[in-house]
């Protein structure tokens, strides 16, 4: 299965924010599109980081509070991962397996066309093997 198969059930739509947000609106979002990340875009759309609720949980510990009022810029993760619509689903599983990643943003031509989340793959990965299954057990009743 390729990345395009699950956007297609899953949709394109992504969150974004923007370098200069504070940490406290970055939560609001998170909270408001209740998801682990957002993918930070500049003016033109272009991709320059990701943050992630484990980012702030991270530099929280480090900083404090004053944190909160900081911006997305000093924490978000600026080496991104990415993948593209023609990937494989499997591809993109052991990329985040050895990143030890839980988000992706999927790029086509350098834009932003979609986001995968671990929780995505593990879905997939589950109807995968309930179809293999059916498959299985229609074949060995057929005798």
């Amino acid at each position: 299965m390729r990345i395009s198969d699950l956007l297609r059930n899953k949709g394109a739509a992504v969150a974004t924010v923007s370098p200069e947000t504070n940490v406290t609106e970055l939560l609001e979002r998170l909270a408001e599109h209740n998801v682990g990340a957002l993918v930070v875009v500049d003016d033109e759309g272009g991709i320059v980081g990701i943050v992630s609720e484990r980012d702030v949980v991270r530099r929280l510990n480090e900083r404090g509070p004053q944190l909160l009022d900081g911006s997305v810029a000093a924490i978000m993760t600026k080496m991104v991962a990415s993948c593209t619509p023609e990937d494989s689903v499997d591809q993109l599983s052991v990329l985040m397996t050895e990143r030890r990643i839980r988000h992706v943003p999927v790029v086509v031509e350098g834009r932003l066309a979609g986001i995968v989340s671990i929780g995505d793959v593990v879905k997939t990965r589950m109807e995968q093997l309930e179809k293999s299954q059916e498959q299985l057990e229609a074949y060995i009743s057929q005798g």
